[in-house]
């Protein structure tokens, strides 16, 4: 299941097992109204191959332009994310049975100096490893746990 990169540079990868149908789960990154209960805050429309959006996190004052690179139902998204120095995101969904998918997240392409290059893949890591537990606490069981939201809790 784990997909070889050839990118240059660290890499932040990261999966876990969501327990639900993989249209489920590919659904619930593509459009925001289910993004939103586990990721960002706000997003200027739904992933559509060759459509940029934008998507906030309204806790920390922060937006990200995103651009849609691929779309490929129920399989994979590619986008570009960030607004100075844009990395590579590539989301696979793996069928397992009609009620299991294994979803892995690779980002790639940091800039700066090489410890600026894993400084920015180990936040990455983190981050995504947050979103995946956040998915499958809201998929699995409804429950929004607001990880991103709490990982900076005003004031620390």
């Amino acid at each position: 299941m784990k997909k070889q990169t050839a990118a240059k540079g660290p890499v932040a990868d990261t999966a876990m097992l969501i327990r639900r149908p993989v249209n489920r789960v590919f659904d619930a990154f593509i459009d925001p109204k289910h993004t939103t209960q586990f990721w960002f805050t706000h997003s200027t429309g739904k992933l559509e191959e060759g459509v940029e959006v934008e998507w906030k996190w309204e806790m920390y004052g922060v937006s990200s332009k995103v651009k849609v690179l691929t779309i490929e139902r129920n399989k994979r998204i590619v986008i570009e994310w960030g607004d100075e120095n844009p990395t590579l995101v590539e989301f696979t969904f793996t069928h397992l049975t009609d009620t299991a998918t294994f979803v892995q997240i690779v980002n790639s392409g940091f800039s700066g100096t090489k410890d600026a290059q894993i400084t920015s893949a180990m936040d990455s890591l983190g981050g995504f490893t947050w979103v995946l537990a956040g998915l499958k606490a809201w998929l699995e069981f409804g429950v929004k746990l607001n990880l991103v939201g709490d990982r900076f809790p005003q004031g620390k």
